[in-house]
């Protein structure tokens, strides 16, 4: 490709300042304004905040707490995730797509429907209340981040040399310790990585579950903001975690760089030798579902063991107090459903809005070394939200955006920026390998016919994009709508999402309070599922299809990319072009 085809462009400088601004306002902002107190309280360096927060004999509890339980759900992640991904990416079955599907469900579910799904499965049981109920619940989340990210990386291992071992004598087992498992490595410790990740900054499920007794470390700068009223000790809790969380990101991509080559293999027909695994993996695919299958039944089952529809018409109060206690809520769930949905919207649309963006500008070619390392420094300050944690940007937000110019504190324009935060490296994860993918050389054909830029990623990259922003729209709605780690700091009482109310029925006591929090988790539940499934039948026609129009291949027509001059087509394009662009569609 020429070089004038990687100049950097004033649309390209307006991109890259606009998303540059967006992060420095609503993430680098409030993160260093909390850095800024954990380490400076008093304008000069003083670390002895941290020393202090850290010498307490709770704080040391919270930590080990944190650590153990995230190493023992990383452990049982990999153990369980690995059958799933053999069975779902390595062979080939009817309804193979639908089951790998509904393995997702798990992840995508919101961590407060999680966390209330385990308190309905364990009432009454010793794990009732327990710290074994959180590390089970957190499998439960996590286990599907393993089966993904390893069968994703296992379907394109080339099996010709486990199929050179078997011919050499090597059995079924030693084969995969030998040479299918040291192939998978770099995959599995990322996936190992990031559920450690996921599961030491958990606070939803932890929240519900263990309250303060069996705490993390999110949860404690919770409770030290919220009841304590402790900012310097939060803020020096907050330092510790985001030191924690880079080194692990970083550790996790040092293992992403380690790279295997790659063959897509479509699968093979299962054999004999492969029903031991199949049935391991279907026996974990049941004890997924009957976590959710309890909160189901329980949130239609009457105190006296019958059937009744009063818990979903309860979702119209505002619950009760023990005793003669007033009302728990500011809202109901029904208009704390709305305020989700709504605070979701506008989240979605902005990490749309980020998150396209920053994939268009990110998937451009440059042409210095100096343009390359200013691109990759910035996909990677906008990956930076996945590692800090929602607790700590909440708590950011609190401090930082409180006073003129952005006196934002009362505005509710901070729930929706928080939540697009979160979601908005889920778009770009999902977008960036896509547009990359598309063969330059097609967009060279169309802008040499006379198509401006805009209309080149209009018809020909967009165009090839269609499903996969649809299921990121999607996903970042579902996202968005089940936060509550952030949303917890930012949303008022009368202004409440669905799961910080669900999180406030289940740890109130009161009549019929957690009957309430079983119905609104499931309705919560549903929409998050439905919202991922409409999003799924949106980027696919009626046959399951994608809605949109096939790169030209040899002998036929090129796609649609109109010139100034009204032509519809672009017929001089090179054979060669469009037979890239054709396999480019095809990877997407």
């Amino acid at each position: 490709m020429g070089g004038h085809r990687a100049a950097v462009t004033p649309w390209r400088l307006a991109g890259g300042a606009a998303l540059v601004a967006f992060l420095g306002v609503f993430f680098l902002w409030p993160v260093a304004e909390i850095v800024a107190r954990g380490i400076a309280p008093d304008g000069s360096l003083d670390l002895a905040g941290i020393g202090e927060v850290l010498g307490r004999s709770r704080t040391l509890r919270i930590v080990g707490q944190t650590l153990a339980q995230a190493v023992i759900a990383t452990v049982a992640c990999v153990l369980l995730g690995l059958p799933g991904a053999f069975v779902l990416y390595r062979l080939r079955f009817r309804g193979r797509a639908a089951v790998r599907a509904l393995a997702l469900v798990p992840f995508v579910l919101p961590t407060v429907v999680v966390g209330v799904a385990f308190k309905v499965l364990f009432a009454g049981t010793p794990l009732d209340g327990s710290w074994w109920a959180i590390v089970l619940a957190l499998v439960f989340f996590n286990v599907a981040v393993v089966t993904r990210t390893v069968g994703i990386a296992w379907e394109e291992l080339d099996p010709s040399i486990e199929e050179s071992a078997a011919d050499l004598g090597s059995g079924p087992w030693s084969t995969f310790g030998r040479v299918t498992l040291p192939r998978l490595g770099p995959a599995l410790v990322s996936a190992a990585i990031i559920v450690f990740l996921f599961s030491a900054t958990a606070f939803g499920v932890v929240l519900v579950l263990g309250g303060a007794r069996f705490g993390t470390v999110e949860t404690e700068i919770w409770l030290l903001t919220s009841q304590y009223l402790d900012l310097p000790g939060a803020a020096g809790l907050s330092v510790v975690q985001l030191v924690f969380v880079v080194a692990v990101l970083w550790a996790a991509g040092r293992a992403r760089s380690r790279t295997e080559l790659r063959t897509p293999f479509a699968g093979r027909a299962p054999r004999r030798g492969d029903w031991p695994v199949a049935a391991g993996s279907t026996v974990v695919g049941v004890l997924l579902a009957v976590p959710i299958a309890a909160l189901v039944g329980r949130s239609f089952a009457s105190a006296g063991g019958g059937w009744t529809l009063d818990h979903w018409a309860a979702l119209t109060g505002l619950g009760r107090g023990a005793g003669s206690g007033g009302a728990v809520l500011g809202v109901t769930p029904l208009e704390a459903l709305g305020n989700s949905l709504a605070f979701a919207a506008a989240g979605a649309f902005v990490a749309m809005l980020v998150g396209l963006g920053a994939s268009v500008l990110l998937s451009r070619p440059v042409a210095s070394r100096w343009g390359s390392r200013l691109r990759a420094g910035l996909e990677g300050a906008l990956m930076l939200p996945l590692g800090v944690s929602a607790v700590t940007l909440g708590f950011g937000y609190l401090v930082a955006l409180d006073a003129p110019p952005l006196d934002l504190r009362s505005s509710p324009v901070l729930v929706p920026m928080a939540q697009a935060l979160v979601a908005a490296p889920l778009v770009i994860r999902t977008l960036l390998p896509v547009l990359r993918g598309v063969d330059p050389l097609l967009r060279d054909a169309a802008a040499d016919l006379g198509a401006g830029p805009g209309r080149v990623l209009w018809s020909v990259e967009l165009r090839l994009a269609v499903r996969p922003i649809v299921a990121a729209a999607g996903l970042a709605f579902a996202v968005c709508l089940g936060e509550f780690g952030a949303t917890a700091f930012l949303s008022r009482p009368d202004a409440a999402t669905l799961p910080v109310v669900i999180e406030r029925l289940a740890s109130h006591p009161g009549p019929g309070n957690l009957a309430m929090a079983n119905a609104a988790a499931v309705l919560l539940a549903l929409v998050t599922v439905a919202a991922l499934g409409i999003a799924e039948l949106a980027g696919a026609g009626p046959d399951g299809r994608l809605r949109r129009r096939e790169p030209a291949r040899p002998g036929r027509s090129a796609p649609a990319a109109s010139s100034p001059r009204g032509g519809t087509s672009i017929p001089g394009a090179p054979v060669a072009a469009r037979a890239r662009a054709g396999r480019a569609h095809r990877s997407s």
